[in-house]
């Protein structure tokens, strides 16, 4: 694996916010659950989450995750998803939301 330069890595904005709604996502593709999270003075962005196999929509209200806030705007069966909600995959490769252990500010930033 080619190593990174430091400075390459300080480009990609990963900030946590909390998700202040979301519901199912029946459109997509790929069973996935639509989320608007308050990143603090960056506002509440969208961000379509392929995460049914762990979440609801309903448990996700209220939770932080980290989210890569500077990728561009993708169109998702007609959902404007503004942010990369991130995750790791599990033992049968359904995705776990990568998540801050104790509340933190929404719109820190990971460092």
């Amino acid at each position: 694996m080619q190593p990174l330069a430091y400075e390459e890595f300080e480009k990609v904005q990963l900030l946590v916010g909390t998700v202040v709604r979301a519901e199912p996502f029946p459109e997509a593709r790929k069973p996935s659950i639509k989320m608007w999270i308050d990143l603090g003075e960056l506002g509440v962005k969208q961000s379509s989450a392929q995460v049914t196999h762990h979440y609801r929509p309903e448990s996700l209200v209220g939770t932080q995750v980290v989210c890569v806030v500077n990728l561009g705007v993708r169109s998702i069966a007609g959902f404007k998803s503004e942010v990369l909600t991130t995750g790791f995959a599990d033992d049968t490769g359904a995705v776990v939301l990568t998540r801050p252990d104790q509340p933190v500010p929404n719109g820190s930033r990971l460092f």
